[in-house]
């Protein structure tokens, strides 16, 4: 969303009429906020997330059975 604020083909629907988002406006700086904190927690959670999925995973199978015997 960043490069498209930055190249001013984002648009808002605000007070009932599309807006572009253009630099140094509220909306500029939120844009900006939300890419700054977004992509680093994207980079550091994607990979654990990855794992605990396959850790998840692994258990289901390995207890399958006993889950079946229950």
């Amino acid at each position: 969303a960043k490069k498209y604020a930055e190249g001013g083909q984002l648009q808002l629907f605000k007070e009932n009429e599309w807006i572009t988002i253009r630099k140094k406006t509220d909306e500029h700086a939120a844009v900006v906020t939300g890419d700054t904190v977004g992509d680093p927690f994207k980079d550091t959670s994607g990979p654990s997330l990855n794992i605990l999925i396959k850790l998840m995973t692994i258990i289901a199978v390995v207890l399958a059975s006993r889950f079946r015997d229950i």
